[in-house]
């Protein structure tokens, strides 16, 4: 019952500061200085409360018996929680960045829920190995510095499309501009690659520990590829022909579809639709 009523209370804090950063920050913005950081205030605290909550129900999920249990749900919901804890530390440092915690407020309420919705089905027995760790802990970095590249793309589009528009909602305008959001997406996708990049040579290390043989191309290891070659492709693209704007969001969301099948979509088709 205990365990229960923590998954509630993560679930209607998160809610609760959702419903109160809509109704405030994104309406009244903090004002930032001439180097781009934000004046933190009170509520960009409150925040931390949810986290600490969802982080203990995670590691209590993850690490509730032998072995790790490490299925969709546990999975989802740890990418969330680091995106979601890379917002609020973002909050600190990067003007209006924290107001985004307006967007993933919501979808960390729902994350939270979804070890107990998509339980693990088997744990993981060779979580003693240092390649494995190192994957794990990789992967998951990388995972969440990309989601938020994904949906800061998405926000640009959303923005580009209202400019031609002779009114905008308060919502868009208490946003940097786009030249701006751009530089900073590019930041983004750079450390996520990087991260990327760790996490597909990690997994080969970890396949030749563990298994003693080179990794197999399976559905997960191609899109993961693909992936990585999309984002190396939007990286190049933008030092030696400038791309920017459109294409840039169109790359971003193509290479972060990619990752999404790749990890995610192997998960979901593993273990809830084919029970495995």
């Amino acid at each position: 019952m205990s365990v229960i009523l923590a998954y509630l209370i993560a679930f209607l804090l998160y809610g609760l500061i959702g419903w109160h950063f809509w109704r405030t920050k994104w309406n009244n913005p903090g004002q930032s200085t001439d180097d781009g950081t934000v004046t933190v205030g009170r509520e960009n605290y409150v925040i931390l409360i949810p986290l600490i909550l969802h982080g203990y129900i995670l590691y209590q999920s993850i690490f509730s018996g032998a072995g790790l249990s490490f299925g969709i749900g546990n999975a989802v919901s740890s990418i969330v929680w680091l995106t979601a804890l890379i917002y609020w530390l973002s909050g600190f440092f990067f003007y209006r960045l924290e107001v985004m915690q307006t967007l993933v407020a919501p979808v960390a309420a729902v994350a939270v829920l979804l070890p107990l919705i998509f339980p693990s089905p088997q744990p993981l027995t060779y979580i003693d190995l240092p390649a494995f760790k190192a994957h794990i802990l990789v992967a998951m970095l990388a995972y969440s510095l990309l989601t938020i590249a994904a949906l800061h793309a998405l926000l640009m589009a959303v923005v580009e499309r209202r400019l031609h528009h002779p009114t905008m909602p308060s919502v868009l305008t208490n946003l940097p501009p786009l030249l701006v959001m751009e530089k900073l997406l590019f930041r983004i996708i750079w450390a996520g690659f990087i991260l990327l990049t760790l996490t597909l040579i990690s997994g080969v290390v970890f396949s030749e520990e563990v298994f003693g043989q080179p990794v197999k191309f399976t559905h997960k290891t191609v899109f993961g590829f693909i992936s990585w070659s999309v984002f190396a492709a939007l990286l190049t693209g933008r030092q030696l022909y400038g791309w920017r704007g459109r294409i840039a969001i169109r790359w971003t969301l193509i290479g972060f579809v990619s990752l999404l099948l790749a990890y995610i979509g192997s998960k979901f088709v593993l273990e809830v639709i084919l029970q495995r």
